[in-house]
């Protein structure tokens, strides 16, 4: 599981924290995953806004793990959470907004 460093206001590096998280449970969406991330980044760059996703693996058992992995080296507004089975749509709801450090959160489906 990827999780950004806490932040520090005397770190120079330090982030800013996001004003929008987005939450997306994914199962098995090893066809969708690369268009939504692109569809979701051009959105939100667009609005000029400080943002993360938090995209949550429940579990999948297709290409999925691999691909999220990837996307989240070329991206770090990307956190990824990878739970250890499928427990449900809601528990991978809960993970992410456990996860998301935004002012606001949005949460989308996969």
């Amino acid at each position: 599981m990827h999780v950004p460093p806490a932040l520090d206001a005397s770190n120079s590096d330090a982030q800013a924290i996001p004003e929008i998280s987005v939450v997306v449970p994914l199962f098995d969406e090893q066809e969708n995953i690369e268009q939504l991330h692109s569809r979701l980044r051009v959105t939100l760059d667009a609005l000029g806004l400080e943002y993360e996703l938090v995209f949550v693996n429940d579990g999948s058992r297709d290409a999925t793990p691999g691909i999220l992995d990837h996307l989240h080296e070329r991206d770090p507004n990307l956190v990824v959470i990878h739970l250890s089975r499928n427990f449900g749509h809601q528990a991978a709801v809960s993970a992410g907004l456990d996860h998301a450090q935004g002012n606001g959160v949005v949460l989308m489906d996969g």
